[in-house]
């Protein structure tokens, strides 16, 4: 029997995480070649699907290959504004941002433009908590006060151009939060 000592053991286990990383990035097909004779309807529908149930890299890469060979079908906006949702929850706040930001330029008539300008807030308003903030609730006077700035902004654009939104009382509740929180660290 091999007794592991000292960085035996660690190596051991990084070796079983690496290869359990690299086996995982085959587990998922090529979307492409998958989708390759897929409707928009079948390609929103397996996205948003993939959505709900979490899988929210799956969900990325079907919503961009919608946009991709659809570009001006009547699933692209949604499919920008669930990509946008799903690159949150996959913490990926940049794609999430870029893509609100892209849906507020592209559609800014659209009826659901008043959740991007929320979605946006929301993902500045939480962007870097990282893991252990989700956990633990961090203070947010403890934040970067550009993030709150940029989440501040965000709620306020929505409130001010959409005072009727379903969403506009969540935003005014969070702006007077971030209000406190940035006046905590001056």
């Amino acid at each position: 029997m091999m007794r592991l000592h000292g960085g035996g053991w660690r190596g051991w286990v990084a070796g079983a995480l690496v290869a359990l990383l690299v086996s995982g990035c085959n587990l998922l097909p090529e979307v492409r070649e998958e989708t390759s004779g897929w409707s928009p309807e079948r390609l929103y529908s397996s996205a948003h699907d993939a959505m709900l149930e979490g899988n929210y890299t799956r969900a990325i890469k079907l919503f961009e290959t919608l946009e991709a060979r659809y570009p001006y079908g009547r699933f692209a906006q949604q499919a920008i504004l669930e990509g946008a949702f799903s690159n949150w929850r996959a913490q990926e706040p940049a794609a999430a941002t870029a893509a609100c930001d892209r849906f507020i330029r592209t559609f800014p008539n659209h009826p659901n433009v008043d959740y991007a300008y929320f979605l946006k807030g929301l993902v500045y308003f939480r962007e870097d908590q990282g893991l252990f903030g989700y956990v633990y609730e961090l203070d947010l006077a403890e934040r970067d006060p550009k993030q709150m700035r940029e989440s501040f902004a965000a709620f306020k654009e929505l409130v001010a151009r959409f005072p009727d939104s379903r969403y506009a009382d969540d935003a005014k509740l969070r702006m007077r939060y971030l209000s406190n929180a940035m006046a905590s660290t001056r």
